[in-house]
């Protein structure tokens, strides 16, 4: 299935000069200092200098009027919400409204399946696919979009094609694939490749790092690990259509709030 969008919604993405392009934080990043003080949390985001904020499935269980508390914090301290990550069964008939009603409210403009089961065979991902173009048609009239965000099953072949691929094939062009640039490599991918067979589609990246050393993986700050972080620029904003940047960390050496700072420090050397 590759449902057709309404026209308004093509060519949502544009070019972007580099230095107009927004970094944010993934709040999983921040996950344990939000689960105890969500307001403190995101003050702090915005004094370390970040201007994008992505929530994660535990806003989910917000009512509109939390929503509505959150989105003013938002505005007042300058951050936007872009996207957020989303459980599968948000996207579904059931759940799908409430999602709707949320992201709207936060002003976001992704709603982005965070994550899929790995799958045994390609029909299996086929049908992801279809999930996520119906999911689309239901949100095209309010506006918003859909996207998907890899992890490293998606990179690793099932009957011969790499899930990726799969889901890339069988999605409107509307649909956002949200690139996880460390899970990617984790994956055995090249995330320079993958951006350049998708114009237009990369919206958005997770800047997550990794080192295949086995004490560090993930744990890697950005900059730290082996991505090709000036090429993967390059093509997002040449080819990608990236619209904003995301720091992530699962983890570090340092606390939570230390790590985004110093990822965000290194992004902004990295950026200068």
């Amino acid at each position: 299935m590759s449902a057709a969008l309404p026209s308004v919604l093509r060519g949502f993405a544009s070019a972007a000069a580099p230095s107009s392009i927004p970094v944010g934080l993934e709040l999983y990043s921040v996950r344990d200092e939000l689960g105890k003080d969500p307001e403190a949390t995101i003050r702090a985001v915005a004094q370390m200098g970040y201007q994008v904020v992505e929530f994660y499935a535990p806003y989910y269980d917000w009512n509109h009027t939390q929503a509505k508390q959150m989105r003013k914090l938002l505005d007042d301290l300058g951050l936007k919400c872009h996207s957020t990550h989303n459980d599968a069964e948000y996207l579904q008939p059931a759940k799908i409204e409430h999602a709707r009603d949320l992201n709207l409210i936060l002003g976001s403009k992704y709603i982005v399946q965070a994550w899929s089961d790995p799958k045994p065979n390609p029909d299996d991902w086929k049908a992801v696919a279809d999930s996520l173009d119906t999911a689309a048609v239901r949100l095209a009239p309010d506006g918003l979009r859909v996207g998907y965000h890899n992890h490293d099953a998606e990179w690793k072949p099932v009957g011969g094609k790499r899930p990726m691929d799969i889901l890339a094939a069988n999605t409107d062009s509307t649909v956002m694939l949200q690139l996880d640039v460390g899970t990617c490599i984790e994956g055995g991918a090249d995330p320079v490749a993958w951006i350049r067979s998708n114009p237009g589609r990369i919206r958005s990246i997770h800047c997550k790092d990794w080192s295949p050393k086995s004490d560090v993986g993930y744990k890697a700050l950005f900059g730290e690990g082996v991505a090709d972080w000036k090429g993967i620029f390059q093509a997002a904003e040449s080819v990608g259509g990236v619209e904003y940047y995301l720091i992530e960390q699962e983890g570090s050496r340092f606390s939570q709030f230390e790590t985004a700072r110093r990822c965000l420090a290194s992004y902004q050397a990295t950026r200068a």
